[in-house]
């Protein structure tokens, strides 16, 4: 019998980080660069937040320029309580609460540190994981007619 997974075994770990006084435009190079969709935010090594590609769409407008993206810093477009969760968690817990809360992620944190980061594309990744492992002569195809 398999136990339920703790979301250690399923984050991200060791995810980028931006600190609080960093422009909107160096978030979105970051997030663009390493294809990522959210970033933990830091001040003093201390969690202050996170910040998605969502966030600083909904600050920059539809064409990314106004307000002017070089006077706009993460502090401006940042979740300050973003959903946080202890490395030991239940992933069912996780998934229950991001569900319920119709959020993108987690961060997961040991003591006060960011360990990880828990995402939809983690959950997707972990569910065809089980998936496969469920139905393991299934060919993967499209049953699209």
């Amino acid at each position: 019998m398999s136990k339920i997974p703790k979301i250690k075994t399923v984050m991200t770990p060791f995810p980028y980080e931006i600190g609080v006084h960093e422009s909107i435009g160096n978030a979105r190079r970051m997030m663009m660069r390493h294809r990522i969709r959210h970033l933990p935010v830091v001040a003093d090594h201390k969690l202050k937040g996170m910040i998605s590609d969502r966030d600083i769409k909904l600050i920059l407008g539809p064409e990314f320029d106004y307000p002017d993206p070089k006077e706009l810093t993460v502090e401006d477009a940042m979740v300050e309580d973003p959903y946080v969760v202890d490395i030991e968690t239940s992933l069912i817990t996780v998934l229950d609460e991001l569900a319920e809360r119709h959020i993108g992620a987690a961060l997961v944190m040991k003591g006060d540190r960011v360990a990880g980061i828990f995402s939809a594309s983690d959950a997707c990744r972990e569910l065809s994981k089980q998936l496969k492992r469920e139905f393991p002569d299934s060919s993967g195809g499209s049953d699209a007619a």
